[in-house]
């Protein structure tokens, strides 16, 4: 069984989802309408990759009267970076403040 983190990098995995995702970071609550404005993809592939994305928990949608509304989650991205990038950056993070606190004090 796909954990929730196995189900947000196969959703990421995919260069039209994180297409719409982008669309939605700089625009929430967007329409299926809206969505497939500028798209390359039929109606029907748009509302495929909103499911992998729904079940991935990465868009949430609301229904406002008979339009539904999508939102992206940033959670699970931030689960990634916490998980996966967060803790190789750390070392690199480190390893420079203590060179430029080096620097500094040889400066000084």
């Amino acid at each position: 069984m796909a954990t929730d983190l196995d189900l947000a990098f196969k959703a990421l995995a995919d260069a039209s989802r994180r297409a719409l995702l982008d669309r939605l970071h700089a625009k929430n609550g967007l329409t299926l309408s809206e969505l497939c404005e500028n798209h390359d993809m039929s109606r029907q592939a748009v509302t495929k990759h909103l499911a992998i994305l729904e079940t991935a928990n990465l868009v949430v949608t609301k229904w406002r009267g008979r339009e539904k509304l999508h939102y992206l989650n940033p959670v699970p991205i931030h689960d990634i970076y916490t998980r996966w990038v967060g803790k190789f950056e750390r070392g690199r993070l480190t390893a420079l403040n203590n060179l430029k606190q080096a620097l500094e004090k040889n400066h000084d």
